[in-house]
């Protein structure tokens, strides 16, 4: 079940000693497998490739690309390609600048939307000048608790359902006011508009090596959603991201806008990023989370994991439901959970815990719901995993499943807890745990409630139309 992103050792691309003068060759050796580079070369050769996008993600997970001319590719596998880091969004001030991209070989695809360039695609690492992983790649901090699972002998694996909106665009360009792509709503066949251009989106996702599962129709007018196959936490973080870019790519070219906006319209339901998770035994290849003589059928590890991320819930939303707009989406009455909870049949609980078919025990999982595709995919994961190993360390148990409809129940009465109300109680909840902090790491922490506190600072002296609506004539 385990796929591995690091770099192995071959002979005949190892790296020149970093040279401070020229700046072109890296501080470490840079060494891929035979397979590896005959596999990059063959599609190179096959698909005529003449511009490669070397990609990263900042930290609050928009793509990143430095695209070079075919004939430049030997040398940045040899050596890494050097970048200002201090124009990147939380990597490093002006005067720790200088960082350099390391190819993943395994990520290299052909873009399917601009074959008339030939263009290919591979996600990267990235490194600073002493040869270190730095510590402000968000892909980094994924690494980093993958291998603490590691450590206690277990894989993670994620499948995230990402929903979204397909906006029109008019002929100058613009999209205000809104104007949804249909009028459908959930499955519906006949007056979904969507269905051709998210068939074009399938095929493009499918030919860059990501396994869609089902795409359809979402409850809300204009909004779809599409679904990839389950797979170990980093893969399905760079797939993700994928997923982002390729989605608005299609979009622009049938003359509608993909956007990954948590509420665009207020009175509908919004767009979240449902992630189902499972913890595996790598050396059984078996799954840890299934006890067939638990009600539920969950093991204690299980249990245990659970109970961690409910634990760090609130410090984890300002990663998971990053925006200001995020928490337009989780109230009541849209279908978003709001209560810290969890329960099996309740799509209102904040971990669901989906029915096991009987037979096919090794699908048990638990369905996190509250975070969103404005989500960096990798600082997600990467606290998600921490909250729950956390759990697991100290053998933490969760409070008694909550099965009642969640949606309707009167919260001062309820008894339970609840997500932060908005980005700023989210910041100060995520200032009080160093569990998820520690997940981050200083310097994404840092970077990250500096952007996010801004951000929310700008929005509270932001008047809005509603309170000139409201207040104007009034007072």
């Amino acid at each position: 079940m385990t796929h591995s992103h690091h770099l192995t050792r071959d002979e005949n691309a190892r790296a020149q000693k970093y040279s401070a003068t020229t700046g072109e060759a890296s501080p470490m050796s840079i060494e891929y497998t035979a397979d590896e580079l005959q596999r990059v070369d063959d599609l190179i050769k096959r698909n005529d490739i003449r511009f490669i996008r070397l990609q990263f993600s900042d930290i609050i997970g928009i793509a990143k690309h430095i695209t070079i001319p075919i004939g430049h590719w030997d040398n940045a596998i040899s050596h890494g390609m050097w970048f200002d880091g201090s124009s990147v969004e939380g990597f490093a001030r002006v005067a720790e600048s200088d960082m350099y991209l390391v190819p993943d070989l395994s990520t290299f695809a052909v873009v399917p939307w601009e074959m008339d360039l030939s263009t290919a695609r591979v996600i990267c690492d990235v490194y600073t000048p002493d040869g270190e992983p730095f510590a402000g790649d968000p892909r980094f901090v994924l690494k980093r608790q993958l291998e603490r699972a590691a450590s206690m002998g277990l894989d993670y694996l994620v499948g995230p359902e990402l929903e979204f909106f397909l906006f029109h665009r008019y002929p100058d360009g613009t999209l205000m006011p809104l104007k949804p792509h249909d009028n459908a709503g959930y499955f519906d066949v006949s007056t979904d508009l969507a269905h051709s251009v998210r068939r074009q989106m399938v095929d493009a996702l499918q030919s860059m090596g990501i396994k869609v599962e089902a795409s359809h129709h979402e409850v809300a007018i204009g909004q779809s959603e599409i679904d990839f196959a389950y797979g170990p936490a980093l893969i399905t973080a760079d797939s993700t991201i994928t997923f982002r870019t390729t989605l608005k790519a299609i979009a622009q070219k049938n003359n509608l806008h993909c956007t990954f906006m948590p509420k665009p319209i207020s009175g509908i339901a919004g767009s979240g990023m449902h992630v189902h998770q499972s913890l595996w035994d790598p050396r059984t290849e078996d799954t840890v989370m299934y006890d067939e003589e638990n009600e539920y059928g969950l093991s204690d590890t299980a249990l245990h994991f659970i109970a961690g991320q409910l634990a760090h819930a609130a410090a984890m939303t300002p990663i998971l439901a990053p925006l200001v707009n995020s928490y337009k989406r989780l109230v009541p009455g849209y279908e978003a959970p709001v209560y810290l909870s969890w329960g099996r049949t309740n799509r209102s609980a904040l971990l669901r815990i989906p029915r096991i078919s009987r037979g096919r025990y090794r699908s048990t999982r638990c369905e996190l719901r509250c975070p969103d595709p404005s989500a960096n995919p990798y600082l997600a994961f990467a606290v998600m995993l921490a909250a729950g190993l956390d759990g697991i360390e100290k053998r933490m148990m969760p409070p008694s499943p909550s099965e009642e409809d969640l949606y309707h129940v009167d919260g001062a009465r309820s008894g339970l807890d609840t997500l932060p109300t908005d980005l700023g109680e989210a910041i100060a909840a995520l200032r009080k745990d160093e569990v998820v902090q520690n997940a981050l790491g200083q310097h994404v922490y840092d970077r990250f409630v500096e952007a996010k506190t801004q951000e929310w600072n700008e929005y509270r002296l932001y008047v809005t139309q509603w309170e000139l609506d409201r207040y104007l004539t009034i007072y």
